[in-house]
């Protein structure tokens, strides 16, 4: 509501000119894009996103709702870098205007990330990445090599877990450039440097979290050669748990933070001490029962145990009543003998062999005539049938025919029998078998009478 006095001034309530204002802002800047740093990050229970977005000379206010936030693949943090996609808003109650973003890149993000790719790619195409060329934890390290940043809480952090885990052990610090121009540079060497004196059993390599920007020295490639060329086994502590680099896939053993990677690197003293306490204590009690049990054995064992005299008193009488056992068997064995052989020889006197010899003599004289006399039988049997059969085959043998002034005509040259005169021709050849001779003819007159 617009109020007119003093000469028809125009004069606004604060609630109308913001309202103005709103509108103008919104209306000339529905929505733009905008590149800064982000300052002042907070997130309430309502899950919005709130923070300050500057740069060198300015600075203003943003927001991000929970419904577009949620589709970040990132979260945010102070000191990244974004450029965000958004429109002006004012903030009616407080008189502030601020940006409503619906997108939020990390500026620079797509360049690096296509780096970070093809580099991951390659280099676990040449089997860099392969289980096969990751080295062991030793178990109880004797010392332990550092390779972070001079400053900062990451050192601090490491030292404090490994000197409460295990106090006393030997550390060596390398300080390097964590990011930042020529920081890879130094890491690499580093690591090649912990290598040369050779005295560390295992390399922590260590920084905070940061934006992909800020962990560029941990995705280059001389950083991943030099942990793959590393002879002592390596563990990977960079950035937060949800922070990934080439370092991780090439290091030995990958930690989620750098607390956690000096949790790795050695056990708790006070836990082996103890375990080796029990272990001592079980080993001596074990050691107690078998002692006790070996004790109680021998014990029992000295018990049973005869006297050597008194022993070999009993082996004697043992061998006196073997040596009689012995002796009544060989005289009853001895006697069974005789006894076998008194019945067969009385057996074999009253079979004697002459008589049945002269009895299968007899047998066989008998059967030699009775088969003599079968023989001259079966041979005047066979004698008469064969001159039986003689005379028949005589008359049918056909020369006798021939001698009786009979012939055989066959017609020539084919040879075939003539039974009929019609069977051949008038100065046809004939061949005629006589019973002496044959005759060859021609024929030149037939009787068909």
């Amino acid at each position: 509501m617009t109020e007119r006095t003093y000469a028809d001034r125009p004069i606004y309530t604060v609630t109308r000119l913001t309202a103005d204002i709103k509108a103008l802002l919104e209306e000339r800047f529905p929505f733009v894009w905008v590149v800064g740093e982000i300052s002042n990050f907070r997130i309430p229970a309502s899950r919005h996103y709130y923070f300050t977005l500057k740069d060198a000379s300015a600075r203003i206010g943003g927001v991000m709702f929970r419904g577009q936030n949620r589709n970040l693949k990132f979260l945010p943090e102070d000191g990244m870098t974004v450029t965000g996609l958004g429109r002006i808003s004012v903030y009616e109650p407080r008189g502030t205007y601020q940006i409503i973003f619906e997108y939020l890149e990390p500026s620079g993000l797509g360049a690096l990330q296509a780096a970070f790719d093809q580099l991951k790619n390659r280099l676990s195409g040449e089997g860099l990445f392969d289980e096969s060329h990751k080295k062991p934890i030793p178990f109880l390290p004797r010392t332990i090599g550092l390779v972070t940043s001079r400053t900062g809480a990451v050192v601090h952090d490491i030292l404090n877990v490994l000197d409460r885990r295990f106090p006393n052990l030997r550390v060596e610090i390398h300080p390097v450039k964590v990011q930042g121009e020529g920081a890879g540079e130094e890491i690499a060497g580093a690591v090649a440097a912990v290598n040369r004196r050779g005295r560390a059993d295992v390399i922590i390599l260590a920084r905070g979290g940061g934006s992909l920007e800020d962990l560029a020295a941990f995705n280059s490639e001389r950083v991943a050669r030099a942990i793959f060329a590393s002879e002592i086994p390596i563990i990977s502590a960079v950035g937060h748990e949800t922070d990934v680099t080439i370092a991780d896939f090439v290091a030995d053993r990958r930690a989620p933070t750098p607390s956690a990677a000096a949790e790795l690197a050695v056990p708790v003293k006070a836990e082996l001490i103890r375990t080796c306490g029990n272990l001592t204590a079980a080993l001596a009690s074990r050691l107690r029962r078998h002692l006790t049990d070996r004790r109680r054995l021998l014990d029992g064992t000295l018990k049973r145990l005869v006297h050597p005299r008194r022993r070999l008193a009993d082996l004697l009488l043992r061998v006196d009543d073997l040596t009689a056992r012995l002796n009544r068997g060989m005289d009853n064995a001895l006697r069974r003998k005789q006894e076998r052989f008194l019945w067969r020889r009385d057996r074999l006197l009253t079979i004697r062999p002459s008589g049945r010899i002269r009895r299968l003599k007899e047998r066989l004289g008998d059967r030699r005539r009775e088969l003599a006399l079968q023989f001259r039988g079966y041979l005047a049997h066979r004698r008469s049938r064969l001159q039986d059969l003689t005379t028949r085959l005589s008359g049918l043998d056909p020369t006798a025919v021939l001698g009786r002034g009979y012939s055989i005509a066959r017609a020539l040259p084919e040879g075939t029998v003539i039974r009929d005169a019609d069977a051949v021709d008038i100065d046809g050849r004939l061949h005629i078998t006589l019973a002496r001779g044959a005759l060859i003819c021609r024929v030149e007159e037939k009787d068909l009478s």
